[in-house]
């Protein structure tokens, strides 16, 4: 059983910045994708970012330029950092790992308002 444990969510003013991580229970390696993905109310979940372990980043349109995307494989941590935030960022904000399979964490909720 894979575990994944987010933090960094939070309450923040449009502009503001916020910081997300993500600690994995097992060894991430170098083939393993890891990535973002948020779902707002009434939506779908969508892709915010992912990020291979050689470093190829894929950012949605809607959060390029604004959002960014690392990983430690050492420290088995992706973090995602996220500027010039509005409130259409609001979400319940989910860190994914790929081996065989698809593995979630529990979410960490973003709410960006004044």
């Amino acid at each position: 059983q894979v575990q994944l444990v987010e933090s960094g969510g939070g309450l923040v003013q449009p502009g503001g910045s916020l910081r997300l991580s993500c600690v994995a229970s097992i060894n991430i390696f170098s083939f393993n994708l890891m990535g973002w993905y948020r779902q707002a109310p009434g939506k779908q979940r969508e892709l915010v970012a992912t990020i291979t372990g050689g470093g190829r980043t894929n950012v949605a349109d809607s959060v390029k330029g604004r959002f960014t995307i690392s990983r430690e494989n050492a420290k088995k941590t992706v973090t995602l950092q996220m500027n010039s935030l509005t409130p259409e960022d609001t979400a319940l904000y989910y860190c994914n790992l790929k081996t065989t399979r698809d593995w979630w964490g529990q979410g960490t909720q973003v709410t960006v308002s004044s």
